[in-house]
C-alpha cells in the first residue's frame, strides 16, 4: 500500500438556518417609512455606491428584469409595487416611496436588498443581490435614477429569448485586449479593478489546451516543436490542430455529451430493451462535427441512431405524476439545451422560479402517447394539459398532429435562431468548460444574472451567425487573452461575488485522468469482444464501437488503444466522478472525495497500470536512473525536472533503475496535484 499527503481537502460549510429564528418577524407585515429605517439603520450597514457612471440599459436594466420583474412588472404587483418603468418605480407601491432619486441611503429599494430593515430581504426567490450590485443601484439612484422614456420593464420570458449584438468597446493593445471576448470584459474588469497577469507559457499552455479540447497530454516531442516555434499566431495555430483532429475531439467530446444525454453503454433499463444506446449517432456527430441545431433537432424527432434519447427516458418508467416519462422528457429537454428547471413545477406552480404547472405538462403534453391529465402534487385536478412549447412566443404546436409531428415541432421552435435562450445556454456550457465557471451559473438556471451580459448575448449571436458551429465557438474562446491567463483558485462555496480573474484550476475528468496515466505508463484500455460486435445492443446492450468512423489519429501521438470515453466505467473512473448515466450530469464536481483518495491510494486499477508501466520504462530507457526521471515528467508535466526533483526521484527509482523504484515514481507524479489539475 502506498501512502502520500492527499492533494485535496475541503471543508464542508455550516448550513446557514439560523435565519429561519427570524421567520416570524418577516410575516409580521410590519412596514416602516424609508427615513425613519434610514434613522434606525446606519448607512454604514449598506454596500458602498459603485464609483463609476452608471449605465442604465447596460447595469441596471438587467438586474431589473432578471430579480425584480418577476414580483414587480406588469404580470404581478406585489405589495402594489411596479418596476415598469421610472415613474411606476418613483410612484412606489402600498407603503409609500421605495426610492428617493439622488439619495441611496434613505432608500427603502436598498434598504430592502441588502437586508438590513425590519422587512423581508428582497429578491425573496432566487439568490440575493451582490453587494456589487446594490452598489450599482445605489449609484444609479445616487445619480438621479437615470431611465430612458422609451424602456420598459417587463416579466414577459420572451425577453430571455431576445439576443442584441453589443457594440464592442475599443481595444487596449497596451493590455493585449484585442480579442472580442478581450474587449467585451475591458469595462467588467474596470468595474471590478481587476489587473490582468501576463499570459501562461508555452509549456502550461499547450498542456492546457490539449487537455481542453481533445482531453490528452501532449506528447513530449509537441512540447518541444510548440516551445520552439517561434511563430506570433503558433498558439492559435495549436487550437485550430487540435480542433481538426476529428477522432480525438469527437472521443473527448463523448464524455460531455454522454452525461448530459445520460448516454450508457449498459445498466439499467437495457435488459427489457427500455433503453437505447445512441453512442453511433453521437459519434458520428461529433466526428463531423454537425451543427449544433441539426444535433438537437435529430435528438428530438430522431433519425436513425438518435432514437434512443427519447426511448432512454421511457426505462424509468413512472415514479408519480410528475415523474411519468413524457415528464422526464420535458424536464430533460428543459434542462440540457435551454438551462430551465422545471422539475419544481412539475408538481405544482414552482416555489424558486416562475415556471407554473401548465408550463411543465404543455411541454410533457408533446411526448404523451395519448391525453396528458394534469396532477398536481400528485393528484388529479381534471384538467387535460394541451401539448405547447414552455416559450408559447415563438410559436404553437398543435395537439391533433401524431405525437412524432408533435416532436418535429417542437424541435422546429426550440432551435430557431428566434430562441435566443438555445444558444445562450450552450455557449455559457462551452464558458464553464473552459473557465471552470459560467457566466451564469449554475450553468442549469439561465434565468440568472451573467457577469458580462454583453459578452453572453456576442457569443450566442455569433454561434448563430456561423451556423451553430460548437467548434468555432470553442475556437474563439481559447483564442481570447483571457482564456490565457493563470489559473486562479476555486472559490469559496459561500462566496457572496464571484469576480472573474481568469480561468479556474480544474480537476481532470474521470476519462482525462485514465487517458492521462494511460499516456504515461502505455497502459492503454482494451476492447472487449462484446464492444466489437456491431450487433451487440442486441446482446444486452454492451457498448458499439463504429470502427468505420474513426479517423486515423492525426499525428500517430499516443499508442493505438481505446480512450476511457469508450471504455466501460470501471472502479477507477468512479471513483473519480464519472457518474451512471441515469440521470443527467451537465456538470461534475471539481473537488475531489474520499473514495477518490481511497481508490489512488489502495485501488488495484491504478496500480495494475502502473506495475506494467514501470517495466514498459524500464525496458524503453535501459539503465539511466535520469533518463527515466526526465521522460516521465516530460510526459506527465510537459517539463522537465528540476535539479532538486531529480535528487529525489534518484533515491527513489534507484542506480540502476529498479521495478519498484520506477512504479514508486511514476505513482508519485500521478498524484501530484500539478499532474491531476488543469492549470
Amino acid at each position: 500500500m502506498r501512502t502520500a499527503l492527499l492533494p485535496f481537502s475541503r471543508c464542508a460549510a455550516a448550513p446557514k438556518w439560523i435565519g429561519l429564528i427570524f421567520f416570524s418577524i418577516l410575516l409580521s407585515g410590519i412596514h416602516l417609512p424609508a427615513r425613519r429605517l434610514a434613522a434606525e439603520q446606519p448607512e454604514a450597514a449598506l454596500p458602498a455606491a459603485a464609483d463609476e457612471k452608471i449605465d442604465f440599459d447596460r447595469q441596471i436594466r438587467p438586474l431589473l428584469e432578471s430579480r425584480c420583474a418577476t414580483c414587480h412588472s406588469d404580470r404581478k404587483l406585489s405589495g402594489g409595487l411596479s418596476m415598469v418603468n421610472r415613474q411606476t418605480l418613483l410612484k412606489g407601491g402600498e407603503h409609500g416611496a421605495v426610492v428617493v432619486p439622488g439619495n441611496s441611503a434613505e432608500s427603502l429599494l436598498i434598504r430592502r436588498v441588502a437586508g438590513v430593515d425590519s422587512g423581508r430581504k428582497m429578491p425573496l426567490k432566487g439568490e440575493p443581490l451582490s453587494d456589487a450590485e446594490i452598489g450599482l443601484l445605489r449609484a444609479w439612484i445616487d445619480q438621479g435614477l437615470p431611465w430612458p422614456d422609451d424602456v420598459v420593464i417587463s416579466a414577459d420570458r420572451s425577453s430571455s429569448l431576445q439576443l442584441r449584438r453589443p457594440e464592442l468597446p475599443p481595444a487596449d493593445p497596451e493590455r493585449g485586449l484585442v480579442h472580442p471576448i478581450d474587449r467585451l470584459l475591458i469595462p467588467y474588469f474596470q468595474q471590478h479593478g481587476v489587473t490582468l497577469d501576463p499570459p501562461i507559457g508555452d509549456r502550461q499552455f499547450i498542456r492546457r489546451a490539449t487537455l481542453d479540447l481533445v482531453g490528452l497530454l501532449p506528447t513530449p516531442e509537441q512540447v518541444e516543436a510548440f516551445v520552439e516555434d517561434s511563430r506570433p499566431d503558433k498558439r492559435a495555430r495549436l487550437i485550430d490542430r487540435l480542433l481538426d483532429d476529428r477522432r480525438n475531439y469527437a472521443e473527448h467530446w463523448l464524455t460531455f455529451w454522454n452525461d448530459a444525454l445520460r448516454n450508457a453503454y449498459r445498466g439499467a433499463g437495457y435488459i427489457d430493451s427500455g433503453r437505447r444506446q445512441i453512442t453511433a449517432w453521437l459519434y458520428r456527430s461529433l466526428y463531423d462535427n454537425k451543427p449544433y441545431d441539426q444535433f438537437v433537432r435529430e435528438l428530438i424527432d430522431p433519425v436513425p441512431g438518435s432514437e434512443g434519447f427519447t426511448k432512454g427516458i421511457v426505462w424509468r418508467g413512472t415514479v408519480n405524476a410528475s415523474q411519468i416519462p413524457a415528464m422526464q422528457a420535458a424536464q430533460n429537454l428543459s434542462q440540457v439545451f435551454l438551462g430551465a428547471n422545471i422539475k419544481c413545477a412539475s408538481c405544482h406552480d414552482s416555489f424558486v422560479n416562475e415556471w407554473r404547472l401548465a408550463d411543465a405538462y404543455a411541454l410533457a403534453g408533446v411526448f404523451a402517447d395519448g391525453p396528458l391529465e394534469i396532477h398536481r402534487c400528485n393528484q388529479p385536478t381534471g384538467k387535460m394539459a394541451t401539448p405547447g412549447f414552455i416559450y408559447p412566443e415563438l410559436g404553437t404546436i398543435d395537439p391533433k398532429l401524431p405525437r412524432k409531428q408533435r416532436a418535429a415541432r417542437l424541435a422546429q421552435l426550440l432551435t430557431t435562431p428566434e430562441n435566443g435562450r438555445f444558444a445562450r445556454t450552450m455557449v455559457n456550457r462551452l464558458w464553464a468548460w473552459f473557465m471552470g465557471r459560467g457566466l451564469i451559473e449554475p450553468v442549469d438556471d439561465m434565468d440568472g444574472l451573467p457577469f458580462s451580459a454583453e459578452l453572453l448575448d456576442w457569443l450566442a449571436v455569433d454561434l448563430i451567425e456561423h451556423g451553430y458551429d460548437l467548434k468555432h465557438t470553442m475556437r474563439t474562446i481559447c483564442n481570447s487573452r483571457v482564456y490565457q491567463l493563470p489559473a486562479v483558485g476555486t472559490p469559496a462555496p459561500d462566496a457572496d461575488t464571484v469576480v472573474f480573474r481568469g480561468p479556474l484550476v480544474r480537476r481532470m475528468t474521470a476519462e482525462q485522468f485514465v487517458d492521462a496515466v494511460s499516456a504515461l505508463t502505455g497502459q492503454w484500455q482494451t476492447p472487449t469482444p462484446a464492444m466489437l460486435k456491431p450487433d451487440s445492443l442486441k446482446q444486452g446492450g454492451q457498448l458499439t464501437v463504429v470502427y468505420e468512423i474513426r479517423g486515423p489519429l492525426d499525428d500517430g501521438a499516443w499508442p493505438p488503444g481505446e480512450r476511457a470515453s469508450l471504455a466501460m466505467a470501471d472502479a477507477l473512473q468512479r471513483a473519480l466522478g464519472r457518474p451512471n448515466r441515469e440521470q443527467v450530469v451537465t456538470r461534475r464536481e471539481s473537488i475531489a472525495t474520499t473514495l477518490e483518495a481511497l481508490e489512488l491510494n489502495n485501488g488495484t486499477t491504478l496500480d495494475r497500470m502502473i506495475r506494467a508501466g514501470a517495466q514498459r520504462w524500464l525496458s524503453q530507457m535501459g539503465q539511466s536512473p535520469d533518463a527515466v526521471i526526465q521522460q516521465v515528467y516530460r510526459v506527465a508535466l510537459a517539463r522537465e525536472a528540476t535539479p532538486d526533483e531529480v535528487a529525489i526521484a534518484r533515491q527513489v527509482v534507484g542506480s540502476p533503475p529498479q521495478a519498484q523504484g520506477v512504479e514508486d515514481l511514476l505513482w508519485i507524479v500521478v498524484v501530484l496535484p500539478e499532474f491531476q489539475l488543469i492549470y
